[in-house]
């Protein structure tokens, strides 16, 4: 079973149609006990850092995923992806989840790229991740954000160039996370979830 974390900030039923779609069985939840039963983990998030942060401390759940995310398959997406680094300067000073060392910083993309980074780019590999399985170096998937990671390139599986390097897909030992969203980027977004739930 793969539960979504529910914490009133995700995109949380276009990633369970996509599962869906996939034959995977999900559950959307913020029980404790769906936490900890569950095979997979994803987070997803839209909205600003803080105020996602605030929310998921408001359910309890934040030590415990701690603890879950190090023991099985956890995904996050988008601002989901953010929240697993140790820090984030999106309107303020927040602290995120500290899984993967790094820090969400506003993006300044060289040239007269505007903010935010919005629709179809490229992937560009760095390092060998599970979650690239059967896509092509250079695949396209769909982005929406202002702000992106800055964290070590051992922790980096793949970035997007807009206007620089951009972090979008990112791995440490079982915690992964995806900038761009998967459930909106067609066939390759799909395969993507897919080699997640056969992780």
């Amino acid at each position: 079973m793969i539960i979504i974390i529910d914490y009133g900030a995700g995109n949380l039923f276009s990633v369970q149609n996509a599962l869906d779609y996939l034959g995977y069985e999900s559950k959307i939840s913020s029980d404790k006990d769906d936490v900890i039963s569950a095979d997979r983990l994803i987070l997803p998030g839209v909205g600003a850092f803080g105020d996602a942060m605030d929310k998921l401390q408001k359910t309890g759940l934040i030590d415990l995923i701690k603890s879950e995310a190090v023991k099985k398959p956890f995904l996050g997406i988008c601002l989901g992806m953010q929240m697993l680094f140790e820090k984030s300067y999106e309107f303020g000073e927040y602290e995120g989840l500290g899984l993967i060392p790094g820090e969400v910083k506003l993006m300044e993309p060289e040239g007269n790229l505007v903010i935010p980074q919005m629709g179809w780019n490229s992937l560009e590999y760095n390092h060998q991740s599970a979650l690239l399985k059967d896509i092509d170096n250079g695949a396209y998937v769909y982005f929406v954000h202002s702000y992106a990671a800055e964290c070590p390139d051992e922790f980096v599986s793949a970035y997007a160039n807009y206007g620089g390097k951009v972090t979008a897909l990112v791995n440490k030992g079982t915690v992964y996370g995806a900038q761009f969203h998967p459930e909106k980027s067609g066939e390759i977004g799909l395969q993507m979830l897919k080699n997640f739930a056969e992780l």
